[in-house]
């Protein structure tokens, strides 16, 4: 008797094919976007464009579509070994020398391959020890690149840290002369309180890259808190995020990306935990530190958790946080923030396409063109957080895709404002749980469109409604 035929293969599940490389997908791209921001510093190169731009498109594809990436136990330790391998062959522009430089590179590579191993190991006890070896690596970087180069040739550095001095002698930093600045000699560029919130660093220890690593640290906390406690999903996002290629640059010179991104970050914590009232001191905080996130506020106004009662208060909160420097003297204040810095000459190694056709075809851009991109990618998040009313996981990467569009059209965008966008992305992927609802909230409409679940609870494209 013949063998009975044997029986057919149950069919695929749609979607798991694309499932099964989308993660290869996101890795691939966060090394890709830091692979070319390391080598970003100091040089303009077309390669780098482009790669910058595909990947926000990617992100673009991703925010509009709500696909579905799943985070696999091998992503991150994966993403840490690529990372530790472009820290050590891509060209790498740092201040420090010698012996302090081969000192940095041996603890981001000890860092990142001492976490990818600990990830590869499940477990709360690998996680938590993952996690603790990307702090300590946090801190590590921030003292061999403070104490092994105590003055950068930055005038992002000496800005801060004159200003810094100019409010403990209770001066107006809009009014102030910079002192063997190498680049900006008389205004202060950012908004009043990123002064303020990294005055303390230059006030207790001298440098105010030491609270620019208070800023790092109180970022990982908010990690922490959007992750609700999920050790395995924090652990993996804040190593792959310290120890990202570049890491030694940010530190060196004193950028000031660490301080938005722990406010941001800690503002959508607090709206996922259902205190959305307080939520508003860090972003106002944000707002009142640096210009362009004035870019992000839109797409609040119609997103019931934060709603546009909360949206208006950061508002008041920000006007009243400047205030005092903006009556001081109202045209040193406009001048340094605005005037200034719309009529600064761009430099020609900023990797956007406003460089791109200034450098290649000696064509400057007129605003429009770039405004028009801003306010296209700003609209997009506007209409979609309305109709869809999301998570705080899409949101935050909304807020990611209209930073990176901003950066490519800009006439200055650096390793820095870069490193802000991928810093959103990786939040969204700590979110875990439900958002909150609020008062403003009508939380019926909210489950019916899959507001508030995280990446893999999410209804598919394929699946849901409409």
């Amino acid at each position: 008797m013949a063998d009975p035929a044997p029986a057919p293969a149950p069919p695929v599940p749609r979607g798991t094919r694309r499932e099964a490389w989308l993660p290869a997908l996101l890795g691939a791209s966060w090394l890709a976007w830091f692979g070319v921001l390391q080598w970003s510093v100091v040089r303009f190169r077309v390669p780098i464009l482009l790669t910058l731009t595909a990947v926000t498109v990617l992100l673009g594809v991703w925010v509009a579509r709500r696909i579905d990436v799943p985070l696999p136990r091998w992503l991150a330790p994966a993403v840490l070994v690529g990372s530790v391998a472009i820290t050590m062959a891509v060209p790498l522009f740092s201040y420090l020398r010698g012996g302090w430089l081969a000192a940095a590179l041996v603890v981001l590579a000890i860092g990142g391959l001492g976490a990818a191993a600990l990830l590869a190991v499940p477990g709360r006890r690998t996680a938590l020890a993952a996690l603790a070896t990307a702090a300590v690596t946090q801190v590590s970087v921030a003292v061999v690149a403070v104490v092994g180069d105590p003055a950068p040739r930055i005038d992002v550095w000496v800005v801060l840290q004159q200003g810094a001095d100019a409010l403990a002698r209770g001066e107006n930093v809009y009014t102030q002369q910079w002192v063997d600045s190498p680049g900006v000699q008389d205004f202060f560029p950012y908004l009043p309180w990123m002064a303020v919130l990294t005055a303390p660093g230059r006030w207790v220890a001298g440098d105010v890259r030491w609270m620019l690593l208070v800023w790092s640290l109180v970022l990982l906390a908010g990690l922490w808190s959007l992750s609700r406690g999920r050790v395995e999903r924090v652990a993996a996002v804040a190593a792959v995020l310290v120890l990202a290629p570049g890491t030694l640059t940010q530190v060196d010179q004193a950028w000031t990306e660490p301080v938005l991104a722990a406010l941001l970050v800690w503002f959508a914590a607090l709206v996922h935990r259902g205190r959305a009232w307080w939520a508003v001191v860090p972003l106002a905080l944000a707002c009142a530190s640096k210009q362009h996130l004035v870019l992000l506020v839109p797409m609040l106004l119609l997103w019931r958790p934060f709603g546009w009662r909360r949206t208006l208060a950061t508002g008041g909160v920000t006007g009243a946080l400047v205030l005092p420097w903006l009556v001081a003297d109202p045209a040193a204040f406009v001048d340094d923030t605005v005037t200034t810095l719309l009529t600064f000459p761009p430099i020609r190694f900023a990797n956007t396409w406003f460089l791109y056709f200034l450098n290649e075809h000696d064509v400057t851009l007129p605003f429009v063109v770039t405004g028009l991109a801003m306010a296209g990618a700003v609209a997009a998040s506007v209409w979609a957080v309305w109709r869809r009313q999301p998570g705080v996981d899409e949101v935050l990467r909304w807020m990611a895709f209209v930073l990176a569009v901003a950066n490519l059209v800009n006439k200055q965008a650096f390793y820095n404002q870069f490193w802000l966008v991928a810093a959103l992305v990786a939040a969204s992927l700590a979110v875990t749980g439900r958002t909150t609802g609020s008062d403003e909230a009508d939380p019926r409409a909210a489950d019916e469109d899959g507001a508030g679940l995280t990446p893999r609870a999410r209804p598919t494209a394929a699946a849901r409604p409409g």
